[in-house]
């Protein structure tokens, strides 16, 4: 019995230093199941090593690895039951085996229990517990054997970083019980007795011993230096804020489609009709009415587009919960939303603002904009629960609230260069008349509503150019109308121009239970008040008033015009020149006759036309030479393409900003084939199937930047030359002289 007691101490040590790791690394994790799993690992990698301690020691790896591997499936099995993940148990942990290093690193704290996110800390743990053990037990080195225990926790450590706080507790008792298993007897008693000079010659027996105590000696000496020496570095850095090891690791980037979502607007709505998505509310439903759903927060502009401009991490279904602004007093409501995707396409992910919990869908979040991405992207029939919190501000205080200014506000009050000054002076008119903010706010959305019209097939763009011809441009010429994507980006705008913190924000009608259709998506912006929040405003016009010209309240102001430099008049008539005699027509050599001077005019005409075309022909040509020809691989790839759209709007049948390669790619072998149908030519080369081709290289540069190799350009300058060479053939022969000098690929947005 004393002998199995002697033997407990250092397995039961090791069993605890392994399973204090996973209560260290588990405070970043939003559920103890982690910490559960590493400390099965510890206990059944400690006793198998002690089960097996009579066998050869070549067989106790195997025996444990087998072990490792049931411990392993069970755990992901049980952290997929947790996640309500789907697929079977082979799927999960495939997926668990090639994602898990990055997506613990690039997680959301806190980390959701999921396969991806217990498979490296078990298998950490199982490991260490297999060599403590060997080292300790086997081997008898018991000090060597803490190495693998104290390796693990001081990684649990380095992964948590400054996301948790400092982990006194657990360290201590760490220590305390590496200390005992170091002072307690271990299980093997010493045949020679507790002496380990006892049966030398005497002589030897000395000489042993005072080496031993040298020995001993210098190893206190040595301890006690370097706790001289570590111990004042040591003290200056306990308040240094650890590292955290996720800023080194790139978190899941978005396509460009998702990045600036209030390009799709326009599309949207010219097909009011298409289903995205199916919404039940479970719960939630007040007689405030259904909540908005938002697909994406945009709080960064250029100039030219508004971006989401966000940083994603790795979340579970529990998402961290942002820190309101001081002294914000909102009410707050639970809304819980079953959402199935239909039509909708791209990576951004429709919830109710502000999501607190997802279910049924891996998701990164970003809490700076709330915004929610499925890094895999959107598929049809994908249903997801979300869990949200709906805020609605108290609007008793936004009329006297402030905004707020300082770095921390920034990126939603910075205004790009290249304003227009109408702009700017449109602003400051508005602004000088309203001094409050939300007077200025709530004066930019009435003069947006009461002097434009919304129409849906109204072009998109949201660029400084885009908004000011929507803005000031004539109404009989397409100006003064727009969709909600100009009313929104203007107001954002203009209320940054006039001072206050704006943002646009891209989602769809309220909508309690049903279909979402195209027609439901729109923009708002939003302003930020303190002790508020964000608030949203309407600047959209009501459907029974008739906008009222722009001129009647903005009118710029004219500029002092420059002193004449004209002689005043002197009071004195001035004398009336003498009436010029009429020539002599029958002495005076006659002029050009009228042939000869319309002759002259139709001959000038016709070379200055000439030399126009001759111009716009020089153009197209190096404008195709600079996309096809110049640059790196990745950025001919993407000229090769542009040609192909460019070919196509050309023809008639423009690609919208919507459509992904693959959908371009099918949509250029429906107009080549009715190209060359209609003109009915006996020859029929098919040359769209290389845009296929053409679409697998794009998608390549984009989702693999810098992979391009020179080969591949030039395969696909070949591929776009001959699409657009076959599809302008199909052409008319008149049609095909002005495709060369057609000045649209000149001037078409890029």
């Amino acid at each position: 019995m004393a002998r199995v007691l002697r033997a407990v101490p250092v397995p039961l040590a090791l069993i605890v230093m392994i399973a204090l790791a996973g209560v260290v690394l588990g405070r970043v994790y939003a559920d103890p199941l982690l910490t559960r799993l590493t400390a099965g690992a510890a206990v059944g990698s400690v006793l198998v090593s002690v089960a097996a301690r009579r066998l050869p020691s070549w067989l106790v790896a195997p025996l444990s690895v087998a072990a490792l591997a049931g411990w392993a499936l069970l755990s992901l099995r049980l952290a997929a039951a947790h996640a309500a993940l789907p697929g079977g148990l082979g799927e999960v942990a495939a997926d668990a085996a090639r994602n898990a290093i990055p997506r613990l690193l690039t997680a959301m704290i806190p980390v959701e229990p999921a396969p991806d996110t217990v498979l490296v800390p078990v298998v950490a743990a199982w490991l260490a517990g297999l060599a403590s053990a060997e080292v300790a037990l086997r081997a008898g080195r018991v000090l060597l054997g803490y190495l693998p225990p104290m390796l693990l926790y001081a990684g649990a450590l380095y992964v948590v970083g400054p996301n948790a706080g400092p982990a006194v507790g657990p360290t201590v008792l760490f220590a305390a019980v590496a200390a005992v298993g170091l002072a307690v007897p271990g299980g093997r008693a010493d045949p020679a007795g507790a002496d380990p000079v006892a049966g030398l010659a005497p002589a030897v027996r000395a000489a042993v011993r005072l080496r031993l105590l040298a020995a001993s000696a210098a190893g206190v000496a040595v301890v006690v230096a370097l706790a001289a020496l570590v111990a004042p570095v040591v003290a200056c850095r306990v308040d240094d804020r650890p590292v955290d090891p996720r800023r080194y690791v790139e978190p899941p980037q978005v396509e460009s489609l998702d990045e600036n979502p209030l390009i799709r607007i326009s599309g949207w709505a010219l097909n009011p009709d298409q289903k995205l998505l199916d919404v039940r509310t479970e719960a939630g439903a007040t007689d405030a009415g259904p909540p908005r759903i938002r697909l994406a927060v945009l709080s960064d502009y250029d100039g030219v587009t508004w971006r989401v401009g966000a940083t994603y991490r790795n979340a579970g279904r529990i998402l961290p919960a942002t820190e309101p602004a001081t002294g914000t007093d909102t009410d707050t409501e639970p809304v819980r939303q079953e959402v199935t995707v239909a039509d909708l396409t791209g990576k951004l992910l429709p919830a109710v603002p502000t999501p607190r919990e997802v279910t049924g869908a891996r998701v990164a979040y970003d809490p700076a904009t709330g915004t929610l991405i499925r890094p895999e992207g959107l598929a049809q029939g994908l249903r997801y629960t979300v869990d949200s919190v709906r805020e609605r501000p108290d609007t008793n205080l936004i009329s006297t609230a402030n905004v707020p200014a300082g770095d921390a506000v920034a990126r939603v009050l910075r205004v790009a260069d290249g304003a227009p000054e109408q702009m700017r002076r449109l602003a400051t008119q508005l602004a000088e008349e309203n001094g409050a903010p939300y007077a200025r706010a709530a004066a930019i959305a009435d003069f947006l509503a009461e002097h434009y019209r919304v129409t849906a097939d109204a072009p998109s763009g949201h660029a400084y150019p885009n908004l000011a011809f929507f803005l000031f441009g004539p109404r009989n010429g397409g100006g003064q109308r727009g969709t909600s994507e100009q009313f929104a980006a203007s107001f954002a705008v203009l209320g940054r121009l006039a001072g206050l913190p704006t943002r646009v924000v891209v989602g769809f009608e309220p909508k309690a239970d049903g279909p979402v259709r195209a027609a439901d998506a729109y923009a708002w912006p939003e302003v930020l008040f303190e002790g508020v929040g964000w608030v949203p405003f309407d600047p959209m016009p009501r459907p029974d008033e008739e906008p009222r010209p722009v001129e009647e309240d903005f009118r710029p102001k004219p500029e002092d015009p420059p002193p004449s430099e004209v002689p005043a008049p002197t009071g004195e008539p001035t004398p009336t020149p003498p009436a010029a005699a009429a020539p002599d027509r029958r002495g005076a050599k006659a002029g050009p006759g009228t042939p000869a001077l319309v002759g002259g005019g139709v001959a000038g005409l016709v070379l200055l036309l000439g030399a126009l075309l001759l111009t716009l022909a020089a153009l197209r040509r190096n404008l195709t030479r600079g996309r096809l020809a110049q640059g790196e691989p990745g950025r001919r790839i993407a000229g090769a393409w542009r040609e192909v759209t460019d070919a196509l709007r050309l023809a008639g049948h423009p690609v919208g900003a919507d459509l992904s390669a693959a959908e371009v790619a099918e949509r250029a072998h429906h107009t080549l084939a009715e190209a060359q149908a209609a003109q009915a030519a006996g020859q029929h080369l098919d040359r769209a199937g290389g845009v296929d081709e053409l679409a697998g290289l794009l998608n390549q540069v984009a989702f693999a930047p810098g992979t391009a190799a020179p080969a591949q350009a030039d395969r696909a300058a070949a591929l776009a030359t001959a699409y657009v060479a076959a599809l302008r053939a199909a052409r008319r022969r008149w049609r095909r002289l002005l495709w060369t000098v057609h000045p649209g690929p000149l001037r078409w947005r890029r």
